[in-house]
């Protein structure tokens, strides 16, 4: 009772993906990235295990099918599973356990892979890589929640609506440009969308912050504001360098 999608940028070496489902909190469970590397998807009964192994064998520089068979072999569960893996060349690889149940389907597209099990019919996948597609030149977040949002407009799985939604896109230095999470709502991809336009262009700042932080102005309002607060408390002592406005890179 999940649809998915990973995909790549060839130009940035990005990868992401997006996924959503009638249970909670998918986020956390079924999609792994890994900038320059790769993605790996594993739903159906999940196991959140088979992803992280799925994903080391892609930084290791295995292919789409060697990390595929990889995680397959000897695996004593996985005709519950369902997995996906995009390797850094853009190939795919696939595995529809044969306990799976209702109507399940893979299609690949253009460095993109949709996967999706219990669904409502058999052209969900489908429309979430033609509107993949039909997005490019947006950005690639913007891509694969258009893809999530075609998957549900093709009917989605059996259980609509989605209760749980995540959309997450690499960057270098191991810094996601998002990782958006919906873990529980009436209608998540809505609440997906809605979370990607309040995020806006908080990507560069927090960039900054993780990798240049001496640059990085603080708020005069909040900073005086904090200064007041340790006053009041009386904990000047423990804050000396509060009192050194100077040392401080203000802005308005």
């Amino acid at each position: 009772m999940t649809y998915s999608i990973i995909a790549r940028c060839p130009d940035t070496g990005a990868f992401g993906g997006a996924i959503g489902t009638s249970a909670l909190a998918v986020g956390n469970r079924c999609l792994r990235v890994l900038h320059g590397k790769g993605a790996f998807l594993s739903q159906h009964r999940t196991d959140a295990r088979l992803g992280d192994r799925g994903i080391a064998a892609l930084a290791e520089g295995a292919t789409a099918a060697e990390a595929m068979a990889g995680v397959v072999a000897g695996e004593p569960g996985i005709e519950w599973r369902q997995l996906a893996a995009l390797d850094a060349q853009g190939r795919t690889a696939v595995h529809h356990g044969n306990r799976m149940y209702s109507i399940y389907t893979d299609t690949a597209g253009d460095g993109c892979i949709a996967i999706g099990n219990i669904l409502a019919n058999d052209r969900v996948t489908g429309a979430m890589v033609a509107a993949f597609e039909a997005a490019a030149g947006e950005r690639l977040e913007e891509r694969l929640l258009r893809a999530l949002e075609g998957g549900r407009d093709a009917g989605g799985e059996i259980l609509e609506p989605l209760h749980s939604a995540a959309l997450r896109v690499t960057s270098p230095h191991g810094i996601d440009r998002c990782d958006l999470r919906v873990d529980s709502a009436d209608e998540a991809v809505a609440a997906l969308r809605g979370l990607l336009a309040a995020y806006g262009d908080q990507e560069e700042i927090l960039r900054r912050v993780a990798l240049e932080p001496d640059g990085v102005p603080v708020a005069r309002s909040l900073f005086e504001a904090s200064i007041a607060r340790i006053a009041e408390l009386g904990l000047e002592d423990r804050f000396p360098t509060a009192r050194n406005r100077g040392a401080w890179a203000l802005r308005d």
